[in-house]
C-alpha cells in the first residue's frame, strides 16, 4: 500500500458555535491508502479543545509509514489491532487510517462496506441538521435554510428554554437538544420537563463528561431520554453509561475508527442502550463511513458535510435528512 496525506481547509457555511467555542473554518485531515487501481479514504477532524491538530495526526502516522505500507491488508480489524499499540494515544489519527483501510478493503472486494458486513439499507434512520448557538433570529434563519424533519439544537446559554420555544414557533419538525456539558443536575431535570412540551426527542450530554454519579440522579427524574456524548468516548466508557444514560453517541474520530465503533455498538445493544452515531464538521469521506453503520443505529447526526461550503469529496449524502447511497464500493467516498 501507498500512504498519502491531505490537509484541506474547510469553510463553515455559517459561524458554528457550541458551548466549547466558535469557528469559521477547520482543517480536514484525510488519509489515502493506495493499492494498485484502488484508493481508500479516511478522515478525522482535529479538535482544538482535545489538543488534536491535522499536522499532529500526519506526523504520528508518518512515524509508522513503513509498517503501514508493508502491511498486506486482508482484514481491517487485524490491521486496527496491529496499529493500536502505536496509535492508542492518538485515536483521531487511528480513525482516519482505519476508515481508509475499510474503504480500500471494500473497494477491492467490489462491494459496499455495509453489504460486506451483512447489513441492509432498506430501513435506516434519518439524520438531523444541527443548529449552532447564535441569536434566535439567526438560528431560525439557519433552520429554514435546510428543510429537515429533525433539527439538533446546540444549547448552553442562560436562555436555552427561550431558544427552543422560539424555534418551535417556526417548524413542526422534531427537535433534539445538545448542551455539550453545560448544565447541572437541577437545570437538566427542569429543562427536560420544559422541553418535553416542545416535541424534543432527547437531551444529549447535559452535564460534564465525568459526572456519572450526578447523572444517576438526573436519570431518576428526567422526563426525556438522555444520550451520552462526551461521557462515551472509548469502548470502556459504554459500561459506565449504563444506568446513567438511556443511550450513547459513538463518534468515530474519538473512539479510533469504524473497528472500535462496531464493538461499542454491539456492547451498547447488549446492555439495552440506544445507539446514535454522530459526526464532526467533516467532508463526505467521514460522513460516508458513518453511513455504513446506519442499519445498526437508532439515531444519527451525519450533517457535517453540509455544515461546510466547500466539500471536496463525494459519497453518502442527505436529501432532506434521508441518507442517499452512491453506487460506489467501500464506504462510497471519492476524493
Amino acid at each position: 500500500m501507498k500512504l498519502k496525506f491531505h490537509i484541506l481547509k474547510l469553510q463553515m457555511r455559517h459561524t458554528f458555535t457550541i458551548a466549547h467555542g466558535s469557528r469559521d473554518d477547520i482543517d480536514a485531515f484525510i488519509v489515502e491508502l493506495q493499492d494498485g487501481e484502488y484508493s481508500g479514504y479516511g478522515e478525522a477532524t482535529p479538535i482544538p479543545y482535545y489538543g488534536v491538530t491535522a499536522e499532529g495526526m500526519r506526523d504520528k502516522l508518518a512515524e509508522y509509514q513503513s509498517i503501514i505500507e508493508n502491511y498486506d491488508l486482508q482484514n481491517p480489524e487485524d490491521f486496527w489491532t496491529l496499529m493500536y499499540p502505536y496509535l492508542k494515544d492518538n485515536p483521531f489519527a487511528h480513525c482516519a487510517l482505519d476508515m481508509a483501510a475499510w474503504d480500500l478493503w471494500g473497494k477491492k472486494q467490489g462491494q459496499p462496506l455495509y453489504k460486506l458486513w451483512g447489513l441492509s439499507i432498506d430501513k435506516v434512520p434519518y439524520s438531523n441538521y444541527t443548529i449552532g448557538i447564535d441569536t434566535i433570529e439567526k438560528m431560525v434563519s439557519k433552520m429554514q435554510e435546510f428543510d429537515f424533519p429533525i433539527y439538533k439544537i446546540k444549547l448552553g446559554t442562560d436562555h436555552d428554554v427561550e431558544i427552543v420555544k422560539e424555534l418551535r414557533k417556526h417548524t413542526d419538525a422534531l427537535f433534539r437538544v445538545d448542551a455539550n456539558c453545560a448544565w447541572g443536575v437541577e437545570e437538566t431535570i427542569k429543562n427536560s420537563i420544559e422541553f418535553s412540551k416542545l416535541n424534543v426527542e432527547f437531551i444529549e450530554q447535559p452535564m460534564e463528561k465525568s459526572a456519572y454519579a450526578a447523572m444517576e440522579e438526573v436519570m431518576k427524574h428526567s422526563v426525556l431520554p438522555l444520550i451520552a456524548d462526551e461521557s462515551c468516548i472509548i469502548e470502556e466508557d459504554v459500561k459506565k453509561c449504563f444506568g446513567r444514560f438511556h443511550g450513547v453517541n459513538v463518534k468515530l474520530a474519538k473512539c479510533g475508527g469504524l473497528t472500535p465503533a462496531r464493538r461499542m455498538i454491539a456492547e451498547a445493544r447488549t446492555l439495552g442502550l440506544q445507539v446514535m452515531c454522530g459526526c464532526m464538521t467533516e467532508t463526505s469521506i467521514g460522513i460516508s463511513a458513518i453511513g455504513q453503520l446506519l442499519p445498526l443505529l437508532d439515531y444519527v447526526d451525519m450533517d457535517g458535510s453540509i455544515l461546510i461550503s466547500n466539500d471536496p469529496a463525494t459519497g453518502v449524502y442527505l436529501d432532506k435528512g434521508k441518507p442517499i447511497f452512491p453506487n460506489v464500493n467501500g464506504t462510497g467516498a471519492l476524493l
